[in-house]
């Protein structure tokens, strides 16, 4: 197991329900949390049975946001509209990078205003974010999926009708092809 927590925003959530290897996040993750406000946003009867299952079975849990988890996800919100060429943060994904940040999870997310708030803001440099792209390389280093490398991107893509930007998907590909020549 990499870590034991980790916390999700909508946007991970709607993706990875429709792939037929999301379970391999309970193999990563002891407990992947889930915001009150992020449930509130799901609207896909898909991603709610994947929820509503997976919360009966203890691998997703509710998170209440706190009143210091929502006013630290309020300023990181404030930030990321003063600054230039920073996408903003909504609430979901501010108190998704707060608990992160506060409580030392890793956050989960597809949106590039979380992402690039952390390679922005001072305050949430040391919070580590993952995209799909980053679960999947981990779960394929630790050899929970099987098959191809490429076979496995090809069906979260098709599978979600989530695609990879295609340089950052090549450089991965490549990265652990060089571990595969090394290992055999």
């Amino acid at each position: 197991m990499l870590n034991l927590f980790a916390i999700a925003d909508t946007c991970f959530l709607i993706d990875w329900s429709y792939w037929r290897y999301r379970d391999v996040l309970f193999e990563l993750f002891k407990t992947v949390f889930i915001p009150e406000n992020v449930l509130r946003e799901v609207k896909s009867e898909n991603t709610l049975d994947w929820i509503t299952s997976n919360l009966a079975k203890g691998k997703l849990a509710l998170y209440t946001e706190t009143p210091d988890i929502v006013e630290f996800a309020t300023r990181i919100m404030e930030k990321s509209r003063l600054i230039p060429g920073l996408r903003g943060v909504d609430l979901p994904e501010g108190i998704c990078l707060a608990v992160g940040k506060r409580r030392g999870y890793f956050v989960l997310t597809e949106n590039r205003g979380a992402l690039m708030a952390v390679d922005i803001l001072e305050e949430l440099s040391s919070v580590r974010v993952w995209r799909s792209l980053e679960v999947i390389v981990e779960a394929i280093k630790k050899k929970l999926i099987p098959g191809n490398p490429v076979d496995i991107f090809k069906s979260y893509e098709e599978d979600t009708k989530h695609f990879f930007p295609r340089r950052e998907l090549g450089v991965v590909i490549n990265e652990l092809r060089g571990e595969t020549r090394e290992v055999a």
